[in-house]
């Protein structure tokens, strides 16, 4: 089996028992499983939830905290003893690990974003495990990423990996809820995930102390889609369950073909799903076939109009005559610059503004819709 760099997401609901406690003997069960696909060659990165479930009990919380603030205080708590157990355990295989707690806001920084990559490239060049989560106890906004489900699909991403492996405690996508209908069928594999899957998905989450369902994770699953990453969403026991999913005969649902296009590079990815939209363009037909048919950049000559203001450097939607979204892109331009010179040939508009840049988007700096789609501002309010 050729060598992957796998990011393996572990949920809450598969590291604590019944009660909510950080159940020992699951966790270890990851570990053997992690260490195993190691010993294959494999580079692994886990994100992993469980740190609000680990703590709460320890705050004297009857139950899992429905508060911000008591969420936070059990994450602070319950980081520290789901590290430690993972460090105890990987340690009786030899095996190094290693922290980053990761917020929403740290990706919407291009400059964080850049050095969660080169942490993260380090420590996989070094034999280290990176653990990930979502760093809860500082978060703005309330568990923003769905039970780390959503960070699992951005970390894949942001490290190029080849797959991602969603450990639930369901094993797998079916057609219906199999609790309530015995007849539902699981889908095995799919190429892609149409709407009407995500549409018909239930939001709720499947155990106490989860807060993400299957729709968090099929969510997750088109985010890593549209990043290059195939991946598997499903259960398992045993040291070979890894190896077994990783090889294609994992007990769950497999999604994405071999033939998806390679992950983007990391400043793509900041500008296709994390960096905020200034202002648009709306260009002309001409413009519209060199950007998306010709792979060349867009220049003045093919501007119709400006909306907003913003600035060189901010990143702006690109529209064509009928307003519908063809992508985003890193302006070099300002909205009053290029007011100046829309519809001007490259030359005279540099002349005029005294301009460094013949392109107003270079292709470098370009993202198509079908990938910022995936986590457009409407769907960012679910995570």
């Amino acid at each position: 089996m050729e060598a992957k760099r796998v990011v393996v997401k572990i949920g809450s609901s598969s590291l604590t028992d019944s009660h909510g406690q950080l159940d020992h003997a699951k966790l270890q069960d990851h570990v053997a499983a992690i260490a195993r696909l190691k010993s294959k060659g494999h580079e692994v990165v886990i994100v992993s939830s469980g740190a609000v479930a680990a703590g709460y009990c320890g705050l004297g919380y009857p139950a899992r905290p429905v508060t911000i603030a008591g969420k936070q205080a059990a994450a602070a708590v319950g980081q520290v003893m789901l590290l430690n157990s993972y460090a105890e355990s990987f340690r009786k295989y030899g095996m190094t690990i290693g922290q980053l707690l990761l917020a929403r806001q740290d990706f919407e920084r291009r400059e964080q974003t850049s050095h969660a990559y080169s942490a993260l490239s380090e420590l996989i060049k070094r034999s280290v495990i990176p653990i990930i989560n979502e760093n809860d106890s500082v978060s703005l906004a309330e568990l923003t990423f769905g039970d780390n489900d959503m960070l699992s699909a951005l970390v894949s991403g942001l490290i190029h990996a080849d797959f991602l492996a969603i450990l639930t405690d369901v094993n797998g996508l079916y057609d219906k809820n199999p609790n309530e209908y015995p007849d539902a069928v699981r889908y095995h594999f799919l190429d892609h995930l149409p709407d009407h899957l995500l549409d018909e998905t239930s939001n709720a989450a499947g155990s106490k102390v989860g807060t993400g369902g299957m729709k968090s994770k099929l969510r997750a699953a088109r985010t890593a889609l549209s990043l290059g990453v195939r991946t598997f969403i499903g259960s398992g026991k045993g040291p070979d369950k890894l190896v077994a999913i990783v090889s294609g005969t994992g007990d769950g649902t497999y999604i994405g073909s071999e033939t998806l296009k390679p992950s983007l590079k990391v400043s793509k990815q900041w500008i296709a799903l994390h960096s905020p939209v200034s202002g648009k363009i709306e260009i002309d037909d001409g413009a519209v076939r060199a950007l998306m048919s010709k792979g060349k950049s867009l220049l003045p000559a093919g501007i119709k109009q400006i909306c907003g203001h913003f600035l060189a450097g901010e990143v702006i939607q690109i529209v064509d005559h009928n307003n519908r979204v063809l992508g985003k892109g890193q302006v070099n331009y300002s909205s009053e610059q290029l007011n100046e010179i829309k519809q001007m040939r490259s030359n005279r508009a540099m002349n005029l503004i005294n301009g460094g840049h013949p392109e107003v988007v270079h292709r470098d700096n370009w993202v198509p819709w079908t990938v910022t789609l995936h986590t457009s501002a409407s769907e960012r309010s679910h995570h």
